[in-house]
């Protein structure tokens, strides 16, 4: 069932992508400076990029799982 739904291509998709929005955000309101510690920020862009990855492949497995029933 891992292997119909592509799970594996699902999850290095949804976290690819949610590493690349991470940085993105990371890059465009961090970096430019801030007056609290950078470790805080680290540690709310490591769990930004986690759940949007796990979200991101939810909601892709659903499509798979949408796409094969419809076939």
């Amino acid at each position: 069932m891992v292997a119909a739904l592509n799970v594996p291509r699902n999850a290095k998709i949804g976290f690819a992508v949610a590493g690349l929005f991470t940085a993105g955000l990371f890059a465009l309101f961090v970096l430019p400076g801030t007056q609290r510690p950078m470790g805080f920020y680290v540690g709310l862009a490591f769990v930004l990029a986690v759940s949007l990855g796990g979200l991101l492949t939810a909601l892709f497995t659903v499509a798979s799982a949408v796409r094969l029933a419809r076939q």
